[in-house]
């Protein structure tokens, strides 16, 4: 499954990754790859999470990258 992952550099340097259709899907690293590990754990349990609670998952994200020069 894929979702969209937003990773942006916080004020002190680290690096904050959320998926905006999982809300409260937040983690963070030194790294963006750090970031990027770090989140994929977090979606993980958050899918178990929701599944334990027989809750919705969201479906996995479809999406092309274009780039425009």
């Amino acid at each position: 499954m894929k979702y969209r992952v937003l990773i942006e550099q916080d004020e002190d340097g680290m690096f904050v990754a959320e998926v905006p259709v999982l809300p409260g899907c937040i983690s963070q690293g030194n790294t963006r790859k750090e970031a990027l590990n770090n989140i994929r754990e977090a979606i993980s349990v958050y899918l178990e999470s929701l599944k334990a609670h027989n809750d919705a998952v969201p479906p996995p994200i479809y999406e092309e990258m274009v780039e425009v020069a």
